[in-house]
């Protein structure tokens, strides 16, 4: 992998406005992820490629990542990304909206990180817990998203957002066959491993 080049990926999403990944989420995530070791993991929301070519680092060996984007041009950016980072072979890149490529897929996956549409979660986690592996990790990321679900948050343009978001938290805490933790790392993570 071409650190440089991963950098330079990073620095431009940044300066570009375009979310990626936090550091300290990122961190947090690695150390789950070396833990298991994932042999596949899925990931909803490619954006320019960034988290992906990052968990490269930690597949099992001849592990591969399924990422979903349904933005054409973040897919030809990602695609170039992946390509520039040398990390081509273990990274394949759904195009289209994740609500409709989930329910295709029927590969089993060791993690599965959700960052794409926050209205969505709710769906995204019944995907994910029909392709996760025993043993495996659920992540979701911007789960407190600026706060606004903790709080007693209600302007209309975002209000879809935070319910769904506190609809994902409480069906994530009562599943009896999930151990969630809720971190306040970057917009809040997420993580429930598969009891």
């Amino acid at each position: 992998m071409n650190k440089n080049e991963l950098e330079k990926v990073k620095q431009k999403a940044l300066q570009n406005h375009i979310p990626i990944i936090m550091d300290e989420t990122l961190e947090v995530m690695e150390q789950y992820l070396k833990e298991i070791n994932p042999r596949r993991i899925l990931e909803i929301g490619t954006a320019v490629g960034y988290s992906a070519m990052c968990f490269t680092e930690f597949l099992g060996e001849d592990g591969k990542i399924d990422t979903i984007e349904r933005e054409a041009d973040r897919v030809k950016e990602a695609r170039e990304n992946i390509k520039k980072v040398g990390v081509a072979e273990k990274i394949n890149i759904y195009e289209g909206d994740a609500v409709e490529i989930l329910p295709t897929l029927n590969n089993k996956y060791d993690a599965v990180f959700i960052d794409a549409a926050k209205g969505k979660y709710p769906f995204f986690l019944k995907e994910a817990l029909r392709l996760i592996n025993p043993n495996g990790i659920i992540f979701a990321d911007n789960i407190l998203y600026k706060g606004y679900v903790m709080s007693d948050y209600n302007k209309h343009k975002q209000r879809t957002a935070v319910r769904n978001l506190r609809e994902y938290i409480k069906e994530v805490s009562e599943n009896p066959n999930l151990e969630t933790e809720i971190l306040e790392v970057g917009d809040g993570l997420a993580v429930s491993k598969i009891k």
